[in-house]
């Protein structure tokens, strides 16, 4: 009996062991565009509940803007990220890896406006300044390393770390020195300041 070939991990930017739920929000990278970056976001909708469907509908665009009172704040938003991790570590994606997703807005990382050109963008479902469960740790260690051996990544941080104006998401909460020993990677990998 012949053996099945191994099924590839990636396929045109979108990950096999991702749930796949297509974005309308994204475009093209800008030629030539070196992929170095995860960006590690929290998202919650309304903030502090889990596990519903708003994110999803969110970044489909299906979002029901009067649900919730919470909602009017982001009203119209069209936004993406590239994945979300539930607090179960379950893991859906949103944009081809390939493709620009728009989770990071004005940004700027070590020398380079606009992070969403050349990053991939990982919300975890979760509150800013909160904490995280095992599982999304597993699961968004299990996805860097993916991404490190399709992609050059050389860089992990924080919506914190590339929009500090702005935002303060994953915050106080999330265990960088934790993703760091999961991986096994270099500290000069991941954001010197929390």
């Amino acid at each position: 009996m012949k053996a099945e070939p191994m099924t590839a991990l990636w396929r045109d930017g979108w990950y096999r062991f991702a749930k796949h739920t297509p974005s309308p929000n994204f475009g093209p990278r800008p030629a030539n565009t070196s992929i170095d970056l995860v960006v590690v976001h929290s998202i919650s909708l309304p903030p502090g509940v889990y596990g519903g469907p708003e994110i999803e509908a969110l970044f489909t665009n299906t979002l029901d803007w009067d649900a919730h009172p919470y909602f009017q704040h982001i009203r119209g938003a069209e936004v993406s990220a590239h994945f979300v991790i539930r607090r179960d570590g379950a893991l859906i994606q949103f944009v081809s890896c390939d493709d620009r997703a728009w989770h990071a807005g004005r940004s700027h990382y070590q020398g380079r406006d606009n992070c969403n050109d050349f990053s991939i963008g990982i919300e975890l479902e979760g509150l800013e300044g909160h904490t995280f469960e095992a599982l999304q740790y597993e699961t968004l260690s299990s996805v860097c390393a993916a991404i490190a051996q399709h992609y050059t990544l050389h860089h992990i941080a924080g919506h914190e770390h590339v929009a500090p104006t702005r935002k303060q998401d994953p915050g106080a909460g999330f265990d960088w020195q934790l993703l760091q020993q999961s991986l096994g990677w270099s500290a000069n990998s991941f954001p010197t300041k929390n």
